[in-house]
């Protein structure tokens, strides 16, 4: 069943400084910082992604997962305009191969790092991109458990940004265009060189 992703990012973060308000706080840190491994699939005519969506496989370090998530585009990205059914598999390679057997493709391998805290009901994620600036992910129920975690933290709600990853790389990289996405980018790994879309 599709449901909605209530989250917020803030961008530019000290990782530092986000641990100590969170240890301070009474969070507690689930997962350590550790590499993940994602694979972005589609249609071959790439139909899931003019609709906004995708699926994607992620290897989370602990577990592996299959979702599909759509953003919605007739709309202003806000705090819940992601959707999204995520299931747990067995192994990465072995679910992007069945995939690939029904027809779709791969467009993207991607890197990233991401450290897991939890305060309360709510979830932190401090994450680490190639190319990209340290940013926090939080996640709750309601926008209101959202906001009330991000001003515990010393953030101001008015920093806060929404939507995937590329809301990060368009905010670092502003001359990006609307089809300059880290989706189209068949390698993202740490310690690769700048693609050239980063370039001005």
């Amino acid at each position: 069943m599709m449901k909605k992703e209530i989250e917020a990012k803030f961008l530019n973060v000290n990782f530092d400084d986000v641990r100590i308000k969170l240890k301070n706080l009474g969070a507690v840190c689930e997962q350590p910082m550790r590499l993940m491994t994602r694979v972005i699939m589609d249609t071959p005519d790439y139909r899931l992604r003019e609709d906004g969506g995708y699926i994607r496989v992620r290897d989370e370090g602990n577990k592996a997962t299959l979702t599909y998530k759509r953003f919605d585009k007739t709309q202003d990205l806000h705090i819940a305009s992601a959707e999204e059914i995520e299931v747990i598999v067995d192994n990465l390679e072995d679910t992007v191969d069945i995939l690939a057997k029904t027809g779709l493709i791969i467009r993207s391998r991607q890197e990233s790092k991401r450290e897991t805290w939890k305060l309360g009901k709510v979830e932190i994620v401090l994450d680490e991109w190639p190319w990209l600036n340290p940013y926090i992910e939080i996640e709750a129920e309601d926008e209101t458990q959202v906001k009330s975690a991000a001003i515990n933290l010393g953030f101001d709600w008015n920093d806060a940004v929404f939507g995937d990853v590329m809301v990060a790389y368009r905010a670092q990289y502003p001359h990006l265009g609307p089809q300059q996405t880290v989706g189209r980018i068949q390698e993202v790994r740490f310690g690769d060189p700048l693609p050239d879309i980063f370039k001005q």
